[in-house]
């Protein structure tokens, strides 16, 4: 049975250390309330922003900027949960959030505004949640004439020519401003394909253009774009089973739909409610021909669950790899999540672990584990769908505390990773690659990504060498105000 197209859409640092500016006094109230309420200690990752952040300029408050270090990360995720007529119950549903640090000249700059969305627009008239989403039900006063009414563009962002996507899971891209985070207008590929869902982790191949997918049961439509955007083909491709599914990955030559054992049972809101963890199926891994989808394989592998992978790649004897944030079950997607927004309590399951998958020419197929806790795993982009060995992720999550507390470079051909942690006092964000200006090597490359400094109430950047990470950062700036946790993010140089 397949879920309905709409069904599916709907759901699919201060200054100085001595000064106390009006936003870091809010953020420390917020805090405190929190704590008094029997909040947890890392509530500020899903604490509310009230409206947007005008530009501000950050303090260096430890190192040095990188002299050849310049472009903007633009990071989206949700930024507001709560409303007196009625909130958002599950970290996934709050309205997008649109962040950019710009960096030039040893200089940083943070602005953020929320996407201008129909949901958002009507939730601010109502001053209620009202839309259905991933795990928050929604009601009656929901206004849901189109797939996209119900789009929360709060998940991740591409750059396409001179404009930002901000990316869904269930809908279109909605198309913002590079320069001052305005937005546009939902993005239309196609006459015909209006409101399709444009999944939040497109993939760059070697030759530049970009592939995606988009879900409704089990059938997937796949998506080839030119790197300004454009339309390049969209084909319909049948999946052996209608597996909940956020990322896929891909190779030079293939794509690589990873098929986990939570699967559609029943139509119904919230979005997360219509599938059922079934553990005895195992995993499937289905990899299709970019030249001729009708041309694929299925792989299986013991059962694991998952929300991110890393890039794929293939080497000579035809062996395909790729890195998994792999977890045991879904009780984060499905409770954990909820117990973020509430700010309090346990989180229910354990830390995904990272791991390599490897799918050989014969049909034989294996998974290693690492043994580290990881998530968001990030790899050096001028390796996209090419053999490669490292890979950043976050790091440092223990049960029934989420959220990750450092990071890691990870060598697969050597199975070490160089970590560094900032402590429980921290809330760590994906970190990216960002290769250095006029060198080749994996660990050419800078490592930047923001952080919650919980402690001080604000939120921070930091730069890390990719060839040094255990050294800590090699810059951090610190601005005035505290941003909830993100998910995803892209580098504009």
């Amino acid at each position: 049975m397949i879920p309905s197209r709409r069904s599916f859409l709907m759901g699919a640092a201060a200054l100085s250390a001595a000064v106390a500016t009006p936003e870091m006094v809010r953020a420390a109230a917020a805090q405190d309330m929190a704590l008094s309420r029997g909040g947890a200690d890392w509530a500020l990752a899903t604490a509310d922003l009230e409206g947007d952040i005008a530009p501000r300029t950050l303090s260096l408050v430890r190192g040095r900027a990188p002299v050849d270090l310049a472009g903007t990360l633009f990071r989206n995720g949700p930024g507001k949960f709560r409303r007196p007529g009625g909130s958002a119950t599950h970290w996934f549903d709050g309205d997008g959030l649109m962040r950019a640090f710009r960096m030039e000249g040893g200089r940083v700059t943070l602005d953020a505004r929320f996407a201008d969305t129909p949901k958002r627009r009507t939730e601010t008239e109502l001053d209620a949640v009202v839309t259905p989403g991933f795990g928050t039900a929604g009601d009656e006063r929901a206004r849901l004439g189109s797939n996209d009414d119900g789009n929360a563009a709060n998940t991740s962002v591409m750059v396409a020519g001179d404009k930002i996507w901000a990316l869904w899971e269930g809908g279109s891209p909605l198309g913002m401003n590079a320069s001052d985070l305005g937005t546009d207008d939902f993005i239309t590929l196609r006459r015909d394909l209006k409101g399709m869902p444009f999944q939040a982790h497109p993939r760059h191949a070697p030759d530049g253009t970009l592939w995606n997918i988009g879900l409704n049961g089990d059938k997937a439509i796949v998506w080839h774009l030119n790197a300004d955007g454009s339309l390049i083909n969209a084909q319909v491709l049948a999946l052996p089973r209608a597996s909940y599914m956020h990322d896929f990955t891909a190779t030079a030559r293939h794509l690589v739909i990873v098929l986990q054992p939570w699967v559609f049972e029943r139509s119904g809101m919230p979005f997360a409610s219509q599938f059922a963890w079934h553990p005895d199926m195992g995993t499937q891994v289905m990899v299709v021909d970019k030249a001729d989808l009708s041309r694929s394989r299925i792989f299986e592998l013991p059962t694991f669950s998952y929300f991110h992978l890393g890039d794929a790649w293939e080497d000579a004897s035809g062996t395909i790899r790729f890195d998994v944030a792999a977890g045991k079950d879904v009780a984060f997607a499905v409770e954990g999540a909820r117990v973020l927004v509430e700010g309090r309590g346990t989180v229910p399951g354990e830390p995904a672990v990272m791991s390599l998958v490897s799918l050989h020419a014969d049909g034989r197929a294996e998974m290693v584990s690492s043994g580290v806790s990881g998530e968001f795993p990030k790899s050096d982009p001028r390796r996209a769908g090419l053999q490669r060995t490292r890979t950043v992720h976050v790091t440092g999550e223990t049960g029934g505390r989420p959220l990750a507390t450092g990071l890691a470079l990870h060598d697969w051909s050597t199975g070490r990773s160089d970590a560094f942690d900032f402590g429980q006092g921290h809330v760590v964000e994906e970190m990216l690659y960002v290769p250095k200006p006029g060198r080749s090597g994996e660990t050419d490359a800078w490592l930047v990504g923001p952080s919650i400094n919980l402690r001080r109430g604000v939120t921070e950047l930091h730069v890390f060498d990719a060839g040094h990470v255990s050294d800590g950062p090699v810059a951090t700036w610190r601005a005035d105000v505290v941003l909830p946790a993100g998910f995803h993010g892209t580098w504009k140089g």
